[in-house]
């Protein structure tokens, strides 16, 4: 099978190349990217007699995607005119570049093989090597997305008794407290109970487990004491004698946990907000778990390059 060889030709700047680094130029350089080309080397994502895209330079532009919120039509236009997505990818200045149905069917590929999970566990082990130091504490939870569409029939109804209900998929993820990189995640149907999915996403060693009151039982406090952990979750009710401090204790024991939990949050509304994940792009449960997992590598190499910045400075 015949692949097509990029990058044969070299930028050329008028000033000095390193002036001209960018901030993809950077997120370039925070991981090795060869470990992930073994992951994909046997992908052949390519029209019937025509030579094959390199899948990681198919990789690298779904990334872009994330970061800059794109459609497919809207990718490979922005592939063509952009010096900076062509340095991303390993395109040189006048190579030509894929058109929209080779990141079709690049994904279906991703899928078909179950690869989202493996590439996303690779980019968060290099990372989690150079931004977490000492593991102090997990954050978890979930978020609802919207369906594709509303005849998805591998979404499901999400209720929630302050807002409407949705139809869609459910993210569970678990976030590192102190750098909030994103460590583990699963996809579900909407209506999954968060609690009882909450222990699959939990890593090892996770130390004191911050959560909402979604996540109060034995089901979800059983599974991080398994993991070594000890459960910090929002209580709603406690037991005392009238005129006692028990609901003194539990407010000061809520605000202490939702003080650190309430940083998962804003993972959630930069996935949303700057990702495009307020709604899935494809139907069905494995390309909505490609969608989510392509967004939590996106965002944890944008988190690194923050966090690693005051350090190279």
């Amino acid at each position: 099978m015949a692949r097509r060889q990029i990058g044969q030709e070299v930028f050329t700047f008028v000033a000095d190349p390193i002036s001209h680094r960018g901030a993809l130029d950077r997120l370039s350089e925070l991981i090795d990217w060869s470990l992930l080309d073994r992951h994909l080397a046997d992908i052949y994502a390519a029209a019937k007699g025509e030579p094959a895209w390199p899948p990681l330079a198919l990789f690298r532009a779904l990334l872009l995607a994330v970061w800059y919120d794109l459609s497919d039509v809207k990718l490979a236009e922005a592939l063509e005119d952009r010096a900076s997505f062509r340095r991303f990818c390993g395109f040189a200045a006048h190579e030509p570049t894929p058109e929209r149905t080779a990141f079709v069917r690049f994904r279906r590929e991703l899928v078909g093989r179950s690869l989202d999970k493996v590439l996303f566990d690779e980019v968060t082990r290099q990372l989690k090597a150079q931004a977490i130091t000492i593991k102090t504490g997990t954050l978890v939870d979930a978020t609802v997305i919207s369906s594709a569409s509303a005849r998805d029939e591998e979404a499901a109804w999400a209720g929630h008794k302050r807002r409407r209900a949705i139809h869609g998929f459910k993210a569970h993820v678990s976030a590192d407290a102190d750098t909030a990189l994103v460590e583990e995640l699963t996809v579900t149907h909407g209506n999954v109970n968060d609690g009882r999915a909450g222990g699959v996403v939990l890593p090892d060693d996770p130390g004191d487990v911050y959560a909402d009151s979604a996540y109060r039982g034995t089901a979800f406090a059983s599974a991080v004491q398994s993991k070594g952990g000890c459960p910090r979750v929002v209580q709603t009710g406690v037991w005392g004698r009238p005129g006692g401090n028990a609901l003194r204790k539990l407010r000061a024991w809520n605000h202490q946990v939702q003080h650190v939990r309430c940083r998962i949050e804003k993972i959630f509304g930069t996935w949303k907000r700057s990702y495009g994940l307020r709604r899935m792009r494809w139907t069905g449960l494995a390309k909505a778990a490609l969608q989510v997992r392509l967004t939590a590598i996106a965002y944890n190499l944008k988190r690194t390059a923050v966090i690693l910045i005051p350090e190279a400075a």
